[in-house]
């Protein structure tokens, strides 16, 4: 009868001893975490503008008749840009054309004058005093003569500034006057910018402009058109804020300027600085748990996954910039966080990743 009841006691101790069974390969989705070393400070909004621009203007005074070019239009040297009525410098310059010929009559005639007297004084029938009069009535045409040659240039520079000419190659980019207007001398009537050199202008708030350092890395694109970038640095502050928006204006020099970047292209300027080197991963890829911020690093010759914590520097709208608690070229799990362990087997796909 004891070996009846032997047998099922044995069978019931050998089912006590199953090992439980193994935890199952789990599937993830994973990312590489990229190496950052810049820190972005904003993008703000500007414009392609000239470095050397010049406004122009009659040197004498008139009616406008004419104005022979517009807003956008290219100009070479020399080029007119407006006309002045020239009525009264054409009077004026005949006025004085014909005081030269009266003046040119009376110093050939003091020349000749001056001749025979010298002639009658040589052979002993003229007087000393007659001579002396003759040279210096001679003396005075002379001066009379160079008087008029030089009223008469005048009055020709006075024809010629009334035409509006441009002095080096250029773009108008504005005018300040219009065909039948009366304008004084040196008033404002045409601007030029020179074409050649280029810059960046943008507002920055004046809180960030203090915080400007030699370093700081500005990346320039044009906002319809984003292949046509490049990078620049600051050349020009302005020394004061604007009033009303609180901002200062901020110069920057190209560091070449693609054919996009045209005079008056809309620009978009990225603003960072160099920092202390941080990965960038996915927000996906964050895991809050324990009080903690941490993130699931994947061993990928193991294949298996361990939490590591990290901080989170910054928040951007599908990443997230974290210290060095990762490392750059180190993959982390994107989907199927919560289902994983310590130590873990995965099967990691990574053509699904970043």
């Amino acid at each position: 009868m004891k070996r009846w009841f032997a047998l099922p006691l044995v069978l019931l101790a050998g089912c006590s001893d199953d090992a439980p069974p193994p935890e199952p390969i789990r599937p993830v989705l994973s990312a590489t975490v990229v190496a950052v070393d810049q820190q972005e400070l904003g993008r703000f909004a500007g414009n392609i503008e000239p470095r050397y621009q010049s406004t122009l203007g009659f040197r004498v005074s008139g009616r406008i008749a004419r104005r022979l070019v517009d807003v956008g239009d290219e100009v070479k040297q020399g080029d007119l840009l407006a006309v002045l009525d020239p009525t009264d410098q054409q009077n004026q310059l005949r006025s004085r054309e014909g005081d030269l010929s009266r003046v040119e009559a009376q110093w050939i005639n003091a020349q000749a004058n001056s001749r025979r007297q010298q002639e009658l004084f040589d052979r002993g029938v003229g007087s000393a005093a007659q001579l002396d009069r003759a040279t210096a009535d001679l003396k005075t045409s002379r001066a009379s003569l160079e008087q008029a040659k030089a009223a008469a240039s005048q009055a020709r520079d006075q024809l010629d500034y009334s035409e509006l000419r441009a002095d080096h190659d250029a773009i108008v980019t504005a005018l300040s006057a219009e065909a039948g207007q009366v304008v004084a001398a040196g008033q404002e009537v045409v601007t030029l910018a020179r074409p050649d050199v280029k810059e960046a202008v943008i507002d920055l708030p004046a809180s960030l402009v203090e915080e400007l350092a030699p370093g700081l890395d500005f990346y320039v694109q044009a906002q319809l058109d984003p292949t046509a970038a490049t990078h620049a640095t600051l050349r020009e502050i302005e020394p004061q804020a604007n009033s009303a928006t609180r901002t200062r204006q901020v110069r920057l020099s190209l560091a070449n300027t693609p054919p996009g970047l045209r005079l008056g292209t809309a620009i978009s300027v990225a603003v960072s600085r160099r920092v202390e080197l941080r990965g960038e991963l996915p927000l996906r890829a964050l895991q809050d748990a324990e009080g903690q911020t941490r993130v699931w690093v994947i061993d990928e010759q193991a294949h298996t996954v361990a939490p590591r914590p990290v901080k989170v520097l910054e928040r951007k709208s599908e990443t997230a910039i974290v210290d060095a608690s990762v490392h750059p070229g180190e993959r982390v799990v994107v989907a199927g966080l919560n289902s994983l362990k310590p130590g873990q087997q995965i099967k990691n796909d990574q053509g699904k990743g970043q």
